[in-house]
């Protein structure tokens, strides 16, 4: 049997009418007919009992039916698969992601991108911001939801996903606890937690953690965390602030910890990044679902 002829047996077995199937299909109705009855000589029995009304599979008709149905919806499968990695979509996808709120609209993402391409592979990490792009070079990682500025000339950098308005995490004893806000110029009265780590490119580290305020206040900084925990921890501890979006307050909650947000500060954009050798099809669908979830969660 022909392809053509398996689909045409199998359509008609469907649809139990000549005329959609041959719609279904694009044919002609009478080309329709030729290939059940070249069928039908073939097998030496008939397929389909037929009036002008009526349309039915015989015993034989059914058999065949139920014998050529899982093949050729396995073959369906295969014809997709393939088209599916010829669109880039094939293999497994590694997102990566800084911040619990971030991680929120990755995972929600992913549902959504399982759910157009059920066989594709949605893997999920934590990034640490001692070493922000290090799983992106290394090929651990193809594609990340993360704290701007990345300027990078290894490095695609998409748009704002969403902006967060800053916030000081002071401890609770501290004078601008009890402040409904407080101002970027304030810093210079504090000694400042950053993060610290080699891989961390220093445009980054002065537009988070500033060096001076914008009058040129020169802003005391104490010793660098590794992960952004331990600045959590320091802070309730009373050795210094530290800087966040106001959100984190949600996340990681210390009670030695007051989140005070800035009114003048600008907010912390977070966007997505991905190695520019690597851009894929898969890369890009990607990109635009975790755009997509992060406007639901607004």
């Amino acid at each position: 049997m022909e392809r053509h002829e398996i689909e045409t047996f199998l359509t008609l077995a469907e649809e139990l009418h000549f005329r959609r199937t041959a719609d279904r299909l694009g044919l002609a109705q009478g080309r329709v007919s030729q290939i059940v009855k070249k069928l039908e000589r073939q097998i030496g029995a008939s397929l389909f009992d037929r009036t002008s009304r009526h349309v039915a599979l015989t015993p034989i008709g059914r058999q065949l039916r139920d014998g050529l149905l899982p093949a050729q919806q396995q073959i369906q499968r295969a014809l997709d698969q393939a088209r599916t990695a010829a669109r880039g979509f094939a293999g497994p996808i590694r997102v990566g992601f800084s911040g619990s709120w971030s991680g929120e609209a990755v995972i929600a993402a992913a549902d959504l991108f399982r759910g157009r391409h059920p066989d594709a592979e949605v893997h999920i990490r934590e990034v640490q911001l001692n070493d922000p792009l290090g799983p992106m070079r290394v090929d651990e990682v193809d594609l990340q939801l993360t704290e701007f500025p990345i300027r990078e000339p290894d490095i695609a950098v998409g748009p704002v996903v969403f902006a967060e308005p800053r916030g000081l995490m002071v401890p609770a004893r501290h004078p601008f606890a009890a402040r409904a806000s407080v101002s970027v110029e304030d810093l210079a009265e504090t000694t400042l937690i950053p993060m610290a780590g080699a891989a961390i490119p220093q445009y980054w580290l002065d537009a988070l953690y500033p060096r001076s305020t914008p009058s040129g206040q020169p802003v005391p900084h104490g010793p660098g965390v590794t992960y952004w925990q331990e600045a959590v921890s320091l802070v309730g501890s009373g050795k210094g602030v530290s800087p966040a979006a106001v959100r984190a307050a949600r996340y990681y909650s210390h009670p030695g910890v007051v989140m005070v947000p800035f009114h003048d500060a600008p907010t912390i954009d977070y966007g997505l990044l991905w190695p520019a050798a690597r851009e894929t099809a898969r890369v890009r669908a990607f990109a635009e679902l975790v755009r997509q979830a992060a406007d639901r969660q607004r």
